[in-house]
């Protein structure tokens, strides 16, 4: 738990006071246009609407049952289905690319096989490729983060013998194998210093001609009653583009199956950039981050110890905690799908809604592996705001 009051003051200000989104055409005023990945069930794609004043066009879900959820959600968006078999040439443009790519092979949790062709993470590769070819202004990531501490595998650069991926003596004094320069300042392109998750999607988007940062944030931090460590990398392209097709990502040459086990812009002001009704509620929930929150007797009553972070995230969602668990045919309790929908920050019924028609276990799973979108908000809010990012 922590002391709203103490921690999140700096964060209300950076709400209140970071640049305004550019448009992207001040001549017809249009909405800046977002192309999901990796979509789930649309946390990701509200924040990114929201903080740009932006509409997607096109998302990318596998999963049939959360691409119902986005679809309901997003009725005349098109899915484009699995990102390992789109031809990106023949995808309408957009401003924005925006997307969490699987973390199965980068989680903590898991086996960390790594940012590599042919797992699961590694799906990261078709992510940068769709970016090459599509050129957007902005790229939103997230992710979790075991980003910072799993390993990335070099793909073979193109002429490169296999030997030199990713010798097996990786350190700085291993100069028999990969004839690394002496000098640990000019260590080269093929060096074999151990190469992290982060530093691979990153040293990727600089290949590609983008500018990035990133922050890691907590969603205790934003308020809500869980933990939740995230990664969110927010890039903007260089003035100078790289021409799509250039090459600059050939070491993504083998894109992988994913199938492991594991312009003008000109600043407008507000009331030009209507929000859609999808996203205006948010304003409400970061109106009330950092709030002192009283607990009262009956919310203790009812939930004991976490009476104080229940009391706070109901303060901030605008909405009471339903039931945590449910009984199940054996009388066993079971997290409530209602209960992680309200965790997660989102509208009653965004998942739950009985018009899905996903089972609780599709609930809970496409509910487990979506973004908390108030977090990536913030987020996206807080990196512009401190780095001056494409201002």
């Amino acid at each position: 738990m922590i002391n709203p009051a103490a921690s999140t003051e700096w964060l209300r200000l950076e709400l209140t006071n970071h640049p305004e989104p550019r448009m992207h055409d001040s001549t017809t005023g249009r909405r800046l246009r977002v192309g999901s990945l990796f979509s789930g069930y649309g946390g990701l794609d509200l924040a990114v609407e929201y903080q740009f004043i932006a509409e997607t066009i096109w998302f990318s879900e596998i999963n049939e049952p959360v691409a119902r959820v986005f679809s309901h959600h997003w009725p005349d968006v098109p899915n484009l289905g699995d990102i390992t078999a789109i031809d990106w040439t023949t995808v309408p443009s957009v401003d924005i690319v925006c997307g969490g790519f699987p973390c199965q092979d980068v989680s903590t949790v898991g086996k960390q096989a790594g940012l590599a062709p042919g797992t699961r993470s590694g799906l990261w590769a078709n992510m940068a490729a769709a970016i090459e070819v599509l050129q957007p202004e902005w790229v939103v990531i997230e992710n979790v983060r075991g980003l910072l501490s799993a390993p990335a595998t070099r793909p073979p650069t193109q002429g490169a013998p296999d030997g030199e991926r990713n010798p097996f003596t990786a350190t700085l004094g291993a100069t028999t194998l990969c004839e690394v320069e002496s000098d640990p300042w000019g260590l080269g392109d093929e060096s074999a210093r151990s190469l992290r998750a982060l530093g691979s999607v990153l040293g990727d988007l600089a290949d590609l001609g983008f500018n990035a940062e990133w922050v890691g944030l907590p969603a205790s931090l934003i308020g809500a009653p869980h933990h939740r460590f995230r990664i969110f990398i927010l890039a903007h392209r260089q003035t100078l583009p790289n021409p799509a097709g250039f090459g600059l990502l050939s070491r993504q040459r083998d894109l992988g199956s994913g199938e492991s086990q594991t312009r003008n812009d000109c600043t407008l002001t507000p009331d030009h950039r209507l929000r859609t009704p999808r996203t205006g509620w948010l304003t409400d929930q970061t109106s009330r981050i950092g709030h002192v929150v009283d607990t009262g007797r009956a919310d203790i009553r009812q939930w004991g110890k976490y009476a104080p972070a229940i009391t706070r995230w109901k303060h901030v969602t605008g909405h009471d905690a339903p039931a945590p668990a449910l009984l199940d045919e054996f009388d066993k309790p079971r997290p409530a799908p209602e209960f992680v929908e309200w965790l997660m920050g989102l509208p009653r019924g965004w998942v739950t809604d009985v018009g899905h028609k996903l089972t609780a276990n599709e609930q809970l799973m496409t509910l487990g592996n979506g973004v908390l979108l108030l977090q990536a908000t913030t987020a996206i809010a807080v990196v512009r705001s401190c780095t001056g990012l494409g201002d």
